[in-house]
């Protein structure tokens, strides 16, 4: 396969579904997101503070991830079979380095008082030993294997591309040739959620379309659902659905630009033109809610 097509750095913001969904969502979600140096109510630090803020749901899917990947990576030079007392060994320790070592939003906001590190191992347990179990992970075992040397597991950077010209972002989880056919893997820890992940899918066919020149028919993209049993939702896309993608990302991308003072240094407005979402219901899951609705919270020196 061809290697990652490289970028020059530019400012002008990128386009990622996960960026355009905080957009959507609430407006000044965002721009503490996205643009927390130009805030003149509160600190950088403060604001990073608090972008930074894991949640349990967060962890139990970090986790997996990079287990998954220690785990692919050994699986690209040994098929052997794993052992599963050294790998669930392995997998306690990572989970109890990252709740020391993260802080949590449930915690911050008095959700509770202690993180429970057994309950998120036994929810990152029940995901990897799914995986483990699958007909997909023998299939990757006994067929994908052979093509190791081409696997692309989580590529460096945010996974920079081009879609319709705009800089955009689709950062694949797994990726891997088999034959005349290029596989997309997309682990998922939590609910199904048809619409955003079927968007993700698309992004990352169109990723691939244009970092190997593929037709985007030659290219299978799998979400892999792994809690509470594992089951997979398998998408191919052509040509009319990767010319539809692009015009939306260029409207959602145009969305985000006309909040921008200056579109190319990525400059935005001022944050008053960033207006709360009405509904306050989501407020008490944002990491930045006690900035909108001044809470008195620890102020963790910063």
């Amino acid at each position: 396969m061809k290697s990652l097509k490289r970028f020059d750095f530019t400012y002008i913001l990128g386009w990622s579904v996960s960026r355009y969904e905080t957009f959507n969502l609430c407006k000044r979600q965002y721009y503490y997101q996205y643009y927390n140096k130009y805030d003149k109510d509160f600190s950088v630090s403060k604001i990073n503070f608090l972008k930074n803020l894991t949640s349990i749901p967060l962890e139990i899917g970090n986790v997996v991830h990079d287990v998954n990947k220690t785990l692919l990576q050994r699986l690209r030079k040994n098929a052997n079979e794993i052992n599963r007392e050294k790998f669930l060994d392995y997998t306690r320790r990572k989970v109890e380095k990252y709740c020391n070592d993260k802080n949590f939003f449930e915690i911050h906001y008095k959700q509770m008082n202690n993180v429970d590190t057994e309950y998120i191992f036994n929810q990152v347990k029940i995901c990897l030993l799914n995986l483990l179990d699958s007909y997909r992970f023998k299939w990757l075992v006994s067929e994908a294997s052979k093509f190791g040397d081409d696997w692309i597991i989580e590529p460096p950077g945010y996974g920079e591309t081009r879609i319709n010209e705009l800089k955009s972002y689709c950062k694949v989880d797994f990726l891997f040739p088999v034959n005349e056919k290029i596989y997309i893997l997309d682990w998922k820890t939590g609910k199904p959620d048809s619409e955003k992940h079927n968007k993700q899918l698309l992004g990352y066919t169109t990723w691939a379309s244009y970092h190997f020149e593929s037709n985007p028919e030659n290219i299978v993209s799998i979400v892999s659902y792994l809690n509470p049993e594992y089951k997979e939702t398998e998408m191919s896309f052509n040509e009319w659905d990767v010319e539809e993608f692009t015009t939306q990302v260029r409207e959602e991308t145009q969305e985000m630009y006309n909040f921008c003072e200056d579109v190319e240094q990525n400059v935005p407005k001022d944050k008053e033109k960033f207006i709360k979402t009405p509904n306050e219901k989501l407020c008490k899951y944002c990491n930045y809610y006690e900035l909108c609705y001044s809470l008195k919270m620890p102020n963790n020196g910063l």
